[in-house]
């Protein structure tokens, strides 16, 4: 009877494992705040993340069916989507990937990317800038510590993105990014693209109203009345791994990602879709 009951155990674990790590499921999460335009009530955006060279489907076909039901408005990518170092899958490899999947993305809605700590980091030698030139030949609105406005008839929101810290030591602050919008647009909605899931007091101080975020990948192992038990910087107990985070009027959609990153299996935390609707 022992080793049946451990059996039955290793067969549950081996099967939540694999769907953990091979099933796509699609989040959605209706936000509303008082302050937004009244053209954008309703307003879709799409949050991927950490794609780290996976593919789910055939040219990420099953990625891009569920993004494409999801009929976004705008499509989010914060960061990661190529890996420094993923073994049997070269660097090479994952550019084609990339490629691929943008050029589907955009025939969708238009598509948003800031830069993650993979992208920014300085081993990846030539990749980035390839990486960076495919997008912007796709159409990809590539934000480098940049902005645009979005606009439907006379309202109008600025989207922001922010470089990952890895970037140049000289590149400019987030806060100073930020205040520089404030001081030149006055915006009556903000929305910020930030890799990294952990500066929420810093862009709530700022008077972001939504900051879209990943990076943590789920906190790998998920457990229940955990937010996560590993970080992405190998550390256990993270916060702020998956889902919605509030500090004042400033609200935080941390997405789980799509791939993995070397050491680390996932566990109860599939791959993920985040789908924001905004209300009013």
């Amino acid at each position: 009877m022992f080793l049946i009951a451990l059996l039955i155990i290793v067969v549950t674990v081996v099967i939540i494992i694999i769907d953990s790590n091979s099933r796509l499921k699609t989040t959605e999460f209706e936000l509303h705040f008082d302050n937004l335009p009244d053209a954008f009530d309703g307003y879709r955006i799409v949050l991927l993340a950490d794609l780290h060279g996976a593919e789910h489907g055939g040219d990420n076909e099953r990625l891009v069916r569920q993004v494409r039901d999801a009929d976004p408005d705008i499509i989010v990518f914060s960061g990661d989507m190529i890996d420094r170092y993923q073994p049997g899958r070269p660097v090479e490899k994952q550019l084609e990937i990339a490629q691929t999947l943008v050029r589907q993305l955009v025939r969708i809605a238009p598509v948003y990317y800031v830069t993650g700590n993979h992208e920014l980091d300085i081993r990846m030698g030539e990749a980035a800038k390839d990486l960076f030139s495919i997008l912007e030949e796709n159409d990809v609105n590539v934000l480098r510590n940049q902005y645009r406005r979005l606009s439907i008839g006379d309202d109008s929101i600025i989207i922001a993105g922010i470089d990952d810290p890895n970037g140049p030591a000289d590149m400019i602050k987030p806060e100073e990014f930020i205040n520089g919008i404030w001081e030149r647009e006055n915006p009556d909605f903000l929305v910020v693209i930030y890799h990294r899931n952990n500066k929420l007091n810093l862009f709530s101080e700022l008077g972001v109203d939504l900051v879209l975020s990943g990076h943590s990948h789920g906190g790998m192992v998920r457990l229940p009345f955990t937010d996560g038990l590993i970080g992405p910087q190998n550390d256990f107990f993270p916060t702020h791994t998956s889902g919605v985070y509030k500090e004042d009027n400033t609200k935080m959609i941390v997405t789980q990602g799509l791939g993995n990153h070397l050491g680390w299996t996932r566990f109860l935390n599939n791959p993920q879709v985040v789908v924001v609707e905004l209300r009013g």
